[in-house]
């Protein structure tokens, strides 16, 4: 069994005992139970329901496991023949979720 869920504004295919690095919510501390229900597909063996554009009554329990940083991206400008170069990075934050259940 898995399901299509929108959390941060990204989709993320879940199963049950998943863990998922998704944009950091900030609200949420460690141990924090959150229940999803923006579910898009979720699927059982050979059956799937479709919702347009969420099912109803269907949701995702998700328990937040911590909080971290991925890794670091790299920008790099150059402009030819005007010796223009500037390199810029983030690290952006992340919340390190763990599927319970899907409903």
């Amino acid at each position: 069994m898995f399901a299509i869920v929108e959390i941060s504004g990204q989709q993320f295919k879940v199963s049950k005992g998943d863990l998922i690095k998704v944009p950091s919510l900030k609200n949420s501390k460690e141990g924090d139970k959150l229940k999803v229900d923006k579910v898009i597909l979720k699927s059982e063996g050979d059956k799937a329901e479709a919702g347009t554009p969420y099912l109803s009554g269907s949701y995702v329990e998700i328990t937040v496991k911590g909080h971290g940083k991925f890794d670091k991206i790299r920008v790099f400008k150059k402009k030819p023949k005007k010796r223009y170069e500037r390199t810029t990075g983030q690290r952006p934050k992340y919340t390190l979720l763990e599927v319970t259940a899907i409903k």
